[in-house]
């Protein structure tokens, strides 16, 4: 099977991996199967560019105009026309202070155009982004020329005429034909594509779209995604902690993540553990969501009937993934109603550990690219095991590492007196220790097959920065 085919049936796909092992399984093994066992939604609208950041492009933008109209100048300075750099004058002996004198006569600004001919030997002052006149194709920058004419006439004809009576004098060896001169269509040419299909929309994009005369473009609606924490000890924000009891903290992290990612969110609060609300919760969250993310009661000391009922009630499979924090993910398949296969709707479920650091770090290395993936973003179709983007940085002390799983410690990075990236880990890595999340604006990647780290040595980081 293609690793870019969907699979039907998350059994199936687990059947045919000849190295498949649930209890003990590599981190980018569970990236690929998640990948490819989930599917893109499949319902567009439309909206106007203002509404539109953030969301994921539903079709392809293609530009109706030419970018720019016309041509034009790169920048400020005097259009004339190239092969007059051939006719060129010598002041000097030396070849290499070649000069060329021209005569000034007009100017042309941005939005009001020369309309007169430009004759060889003249040229015309211009400002950046002015249509450039018909018979010129250079553009000299104002600071590389002289002005040469000084005469009473010169100066009162200037005043009222700027630009106009006046002669330059350029170098014409540090020059070439056709310098500074910004073609028409040459960032977009009528027809082409300006925006693929996939793409989610940033600032610049609005600005694009807005630049080709487009008001509104398709989108992929907003993913639905349910979420819900499971344990008895949790306790809602305003409830009384009693003795043994915890306030529930997931629900809140996997809130700014998904909002981070523009998802319409269903916040089902604290399930307890039981059997028939449990069933219920992922019944409810099966019909009205597109994914289902849950937090405990997937680890090894999880009640029995969590796995019974889940597996009842879809295609389920439970890991235990080679890493640290996290181990304990259920993924799969829940259906809203298993006794009517044709009239149910279903959900993707991502069973994520109970600890909030684990929490955290499996949504950010398993759960935020298939659901980008399940927006139709393009970034999420990449062969890589993540489209998140690490860079090397400098390990500041020796961190300890065992080879055969990958490991994600916090850590804080800063630019070193020589001007590399340096990173010094936040302290005690438990998974239960949130502050250390919030104190640390990276996060280091210790890959599968990576040992102990020495002082000195370079290490992967993911920044935070714009991500959580």
């Amino acid at each position: 099977m293609s690793a870019n085919t969907p699979a039907a049936n998350l059994h199936h796909l687990l059947s045919c991996l000849s190295d498949y092992d649930p209890n003990s399984l590599p981190v980018a093994q569970a990236q690929q199967i998640i990948q490819q066992f989930v599917t893109p939604i499949d319902s567009v609208e439309k909206l106007a560019i203002r509404q539109a950041l953030g969301r994921v492009l539903a079709a392809d933008v293609l530009s109706g105009i030419n970018v720019p109209a016309y041509d034009n100048s790169a920048m400020d300075g005097y259009a004339f026309i190239g092969s007059d750099l051939q006719k060129k004058a010598t002041d000097h002996s030396d070849t290499t202070n070649q000069t060329l004198t021209l005569k000034v006569v007009g100017a042309a600004y941005a939005g009001r155009a020369f309309e007169g001919a430009v004759q060889p030997g003249e040229c015309v002052r211009i400002m950046t982004g002015a249509v450039m006149p018909s018979s010129c194709d250079t553009v000299i920058p104002q600071e590389w020329t002289i002005e040469i004419s000084d005469s009473k006439q010169a100066t009162e004809s200037k005043q009222s005429n700027p630009g106009n009576s006046t002669q330059i004098r350029i170098p014409a060896t540090k020059i070439n034909a056709g310098d500074n001169r910004r073609l028409k269509g040459e960032d977009l040419a009528i027809g082409t594509t300006a925006l693929r299909k996939g793409k989610i929309l940033r600032p610049a994009d609005l600005g694009l779209l807005a630049s080709l005369g487009v008001a509104e473009v398709a989108v992929q609606r907003r993913l639905r995604v349910a979420i819900f924490s499971t344990g008895d000890e949790l306790r809602s924000l305003g409830e009384t902690l009693d003795l043994g009891g915890v306030y529930d903290s997931n629900r809140y992290t996997l809130y700014g993540m998904l909002t981070r990612l523009g998802c319409e969110i269903i916040d089902m609060g604290v399930i307890k553990d039981d059997p028939i609300s449990l069933e219920a919760a992922f019944r409810s969250a099966g019909e009205n969501a597109d994914a289902i993310i849950t937090s405990g009661g997937v680890s090894v000391g999880a009640a029995d009937y969590t796995k019974q009922m889940m597996e009842k009630l879809g295609d389920v499979a439970f890991w235990s993934i080679a890493m640290r924090p996290g181990r304990p993910m259920a993924f799969g398949k829940i259906q809203s109603n298993k006794s009517d296969q044709s009239a149910s709707k279903g959900a993707y479920l991502f069973g994520l550990p109970g600890n909030p650091v684990a929490v955290m770090v499996s949504f950010y290395f398993f759960v935020r690219d298939a659901l980008l993936h399940m927006m139709g973003a393009g970034a999420a179709s990449t062969t890589s095991s993540t489209s998140l983007t690490l860079v090397p940085a400098i390990s500041s002390a020796a961190l300890r590492k065992r080879a055969g799983r990958t490991e994600y410690q916090r850590g804080i990075v800063s630019v070193a007196t020589n001007g590399q990236l340096q990173v010094s880990i936040t302290g005690s890595q438990g998974s239960g220790i949130l502050r250390s999340m919030s104190e640390a604006n990276c996060m280091v990647v210790l890959h599968h097959d990576q040992a102990d780290i020495a002082a000195g040595e370079q290490v992967d980081i993911l920044l935070f920065e714009g991500l959580i």
